[in-house]
């Protein structure tokens, strides 16, 4: 199975694609879509809308899987991102590719074993599942992979959106 993780956002959204094939884990592809800050939303909006659709038609994924929002104490970015993954969401359904949401602390609880993990324990565990040397500089993109795995993890027990 193919998986496109994503954690969302209108400045920066993470993006991996691993496959997952009998139990073991392969990074084919990660990075980011990023917008510039005085870009009209709407345009920024419309580049994540594009690069996802490019990236989806590069590597045609199986199934996505995408953070659900977290509550943010900015209400105007907490709309904002909101925005961003309904592009996703949007992106997904017209491709036809199942699609699937996780809260953080499925995420957690999928790659680490516990709901409650701090980030480097996320990212040690990544690392050690992906066996990989180093991961991104940017956390946008190892959360990403996180969701991923989640979604590798849960697939069979998943509602798809």
């Amino acid at each position: 199975m193919r998986i496109l993780g994503i954690d969302p956002g209108f400045a920066i959204t993470g993006y991996s694609i691993i496959d997952y094939i009998g139990n073991k884990f392969q990074l084919i592809d990660s990075g980011a879509v990023t917008t510039k800050a005085g870009e009209a939303f709407p345009e920024r909006l419309s580049k994540l809308y594009t690069d996802i659709n490019i990236i989806i038609d590069q590597y045609k994924p199986d199934a996505i899987s995408v953070e659900e929002l977290f509550f943010n104490n900015n209400v105007k970015t907490a709309i904002n991102v909101a925005q961003a993954r309904g592009i996703i969401l949007v992106a997904g359904c017209q491709k036809q590719i199942p699609t699937y949401e996780y809260t953080p602390l499925q995420v957690k609880q999928a790659v680490v074993g516990y709901g409650r993990a701090d980030k480097m324990q996320v990212q040690k565990m990544v690392k050690t599942i992906l066996k990989v040397d180093k991961l991104p500089k940017l956390d946008d993109i190892t959360d990403s992979m996180a969701i991923a795995i989640c979604h590798a993890h849960s697939a069979k027990f998943a509602q798809k959106l």
